[in-house]
């Protein structure tokens, strides 16, 4: 049979007992790993500090695109739009973001 809920205390004088959790161990790692887990870490560091110094070395130019449209000026095929043109520069000159709301 099944008692209801509350019909019978959980232990004899009728109270809730509670169960204490165990304490946490703390987990001391040797120094050995300790330094390994770090040596990524800083290996990873050193990557990134080479790669900025890499990429700040070159000029964030595509010259393959330069030489593209110098060579579409010299041709007469480049599309040349004086109101797109003058719509950049209001917005360069306003700081305003031409994908943004007006």
């Amino acid at each position: 049979m099944v008692d209801s809920i509350g019909s019978t205390p959980l232990n004899g004088s009728g109270s809730v007992s509670r169960v204490a959790a165990p304490a946490a161990t703390p987990v001391v790692q040797p120094a050995l790993q300790q330094a390994a887990q770090q040596a990524p870490a800083a290996n990873n560091a050193t990557q990134l500090t080479n790669l900025a110094k890499t990429l700040a070395a070159e000029p964030p130019i595509d010259s393959d695109r330069v030489d593209a449209i110098k060579k579409a000026i010299q041709n007469g095929s480049f599309p040349i739009l004086p109101a797109t043109i003058a719509d950049r520069l209001l917005a360069l000159r306003l700081n305003w973001d031409g994908h943004d709301a007006a």
